[in-house]
């Protein structure tokens, strides 16, 4: 790598390891991005790692449950998830693939394991919608793994862009508002991969195999970076063990966040109404469908 571009590479501003937790029925995961990193972190607003060989502590899913004002992306490393929702949308999430949901002006969704045995392992990533489109119709896409475009560097490290563009390639997903890059990094032993983040978007990286090193700083597995916000146009990351992570950047939207657990609004009035009109059922099929 040369000299121009490691003076303009972000640095580790903090390492964050997640709070063990549960969600769901019992899901055991890792919550990794927190509520209090929503501001350092926007326009993201939660990420949450799941690994689990042990079927008991996934087995009882994610039943029904509603969501308002952000969109949510699940990413599958290992495993197989089927989703419903009010809208009427069914998918079902294996290995590699990715479902994006805009849950806009709100719906009830369900994400239940469809193995009774095995690796389940995965992501989901809260990404806020500014208030403009807060109350847009939901919508649902399956993405399945051909439909992620790839790339594999001349140093032998395979990207795969499922949100933003890199290395010149468009990714499966483009978003206007907030600019998400959503990259999964595959490393090789000692090799190094350079990823260009516009300047002012906030980023972090979280490694789920192996060992990162960012402008010395190691990242291990199930760890996350956050990184400086420094005029930087780039990140380079560093491995001298095989290594697989996760690169998210996005623009941030600078706007009120309220939130009560599955509603993310801008105020609290808002929030108010959100509960009222869940309680009146407007989240229900027969609302949702109509719109």
């Amino acid at each position: 790598m040369n000299t121009q571009t490691t003076a303009t590479s972000r640095q580790v501003e903090n390492l964050v390891q997640g709070v063990q937790t549960s969600d769901g029925a019992g899901v055991k995961l890792t919550r990794v991005l927190t509520q209090s990193l929503q501001r350092r972190l926007d326009p993201f607003l939660m990420l949450d790692a799941f690994r689990n060989d042990n079927p008991e502590d996934y087995m009882g899913g994610f039943p029904n449950h509603p969501h308002r004002g952000f969109e949510t992306i699940t990413y599958m490393i290992a495993g197989r998830m089927r989703h419903r929702d009010s809208a009427g949308n069914e998918g079902l999430l294996g290995p590699g693939g990715v479902q994006w949901m805009t849950a806009g002006s709100g719906l009830i969704h369900s994400e239940l394991p469809e193995q009774e045995d095995g690796l389940m392992e995965g992501f989901q990533l809260w990404l806020n919608l500014p208030a403009q489109h807060k109350m847009i119709k939901p919508s649902y896409r399956d993405i399945s793994p051909e439909n992620i475009p790839e790339y594999i560097t001349e140093s032998g490290v395979r990207v795969r862009v499922i949100a933003g563009t890199s290395g010149g390639t468009l990714g499966a997903v483009q978003r206007p508002d907030t600019e998400p890059l959503i990259l999964d990094v595959h490393l090789p032993a000692n090799s190094t991969f350079v990823a260009r983040i516009p300047a002012g978007h906030h980023a972090f990286t979280y490694t789920y195999r192996g060992e990162a090193s960012i402008q010395g700083h190691a990242v291990p597995d199930r760890h996350m970076a956050i990184l400086t916000d420094n005029g930087a146009d780039c990140v380079e990351l560093q491995s001298s063990v095989a290594t697989q992570c996760l690169i998210v950047a996005g623009r941030p939207l600078a706007e009120p966040i309220a939130q009560y657990g599955p509603f993310v609004m801008n105020t609290e009035e808002q929030i108010q109404q959100t509960l009222k009109d869940y309680r009146a059922g407007k989240f229900e099929a027969a609302v949702v469908q109509s719109l």
